[in-house]
């Protein structure tokens, strides 16, 4: 195809081409049901100058309701959705096993589109044709949540490189939310902001290397990071990971780049913590914590679940 030349896939006439980047998403979509409707179906993923990944798929796109227990996408606003995805995906059972990776980022509110981003790939909602999201889609929600990510030693995920995806004045899914900027320095360090709620707990606890019952000796700053210092009493280990003995006797955990940001749980090092992190090259790394408050149905109940339970199986898509 020449350069700069658009897909006859694409091709709309200019009048509708226009009209369609100045809909909403959803009306984005009904717009497309009825133009796509004298097209003929199209087994091919769409392809760009700067998108080069489409390929033909070893089954014929079916449309399948989202099940509930897809948690990232159940209630995006659409109830059936294409395979195969955007991502390769061919069956609902890998689409689950891999989306379900994301559903602590989509808790963590970084960006108000983070879910409509990543469940249009995901989850694409289900037309005759892909329809991918805009790359200043990609770029808004990385920008918002690419710094937590790094948090807990996660790079912005190259399948998610934004340069892949379409400009805005190509037809494809736009950012829906303007999100007014924060004051630096008030967000809540990451690891911090977490809810003492069973599901969440779990949640993490499967996302996590390690899990502790501990206390805090002393915090610190440190090359922009923050410093957690554990105390040499005893500490209860509820998932031991790749932590080793010698990781045990001389603990040391970091938010990283929290130096500055609040974290209400160390105001007040007298009691027990649990203590969920990740080993990222040879750092000890905060995914959360809470205070452990022997009072909490929740805390106990997922501290009761933590025995028994399987945590899924899948490679993490931070990679």
């Amino acid at each position: 195809m020449a350069h700069g030349q658009k897909s006859p896939r694409w091709a709309l006439t200019q009048g509708s081409f226009s009209l369609a980047l100045g809909l909403s998403f959803f009306s984005l979509l009904l717009f497309l049901l009825t133009v796509s409707a004298t097209d003929e179906f199209d087994y091919y993923s769409w392809q760009s100058d700067n998108f080069h990944n489409g390929r033909f798929y070893t089954k014929q796109p079916q449309c399948v309701d989202i099940p509930a227990d897809l948690r990232l996408c159940h209630n995006v606003g659409y109830k059936t959705m294409r395979l195969p995805n955007l991502l390769d995906h061919e069956t609902m059972a890998e689409v689950k096993q891999q989306a379900g990776s994301w559903v602590p980022l989509l808790a963590k509110r970084c960006h108000a589109d983070t879910q409509l981003f990543l469940c249009s790939l995901f989850a694409p909602v289900c037309l005759d044709r892909h329809i991918y999201p805009c790359r200043s889609l990609c770029e808004a929600v990385r920008n918002s949540c690419a710094p937590m990510m790094e948090s807990y030693g996660f790079p912005w995920p190259e399948m998610l490189t934004c340069d892949k995806f379409p400009i805005d004045n190509d037809l494809c899914i736009p950012m829906q939310t303007v999100r007014a900027s924060s004051p630096t320095g008030t967000r809540v360090c990451p690891p911090c902001d977490n809810e003492l709620k069973a599901d969440n707990i779990m949640e993490h606890y499967c996302a996590s290397d390690f899990v502790l019952k501990m206390k805090i000796k002393e915090v610190k700053k440190e090359k922009g990071d923050r410093k957690l210092i554990a105390a040499q009493k005893k500490k209860k280990v509820l998932k031991q990971g790749m932590l080793r003995k010698k990781d045990l006797k001389k603990l040391t955990l970091y938010i990283k780049n929290g130096a500055n940001c609040p974290c209400s749980q160390l105001d007040n090092l007298g009691s027990n913590f649990l203590i969920m992190g990740r080993k990222v090259d040879q750092q000890l790394l905060l995914v959360s914590i809470h205070k452990w408050d022997k009072k909490s149905k929740e805390l106990k109940f997922a501290i009761k679940y933590m025995k028994s339970h399987q945590c899924p199986t899948y490679h993490t898509v931070f990679q």
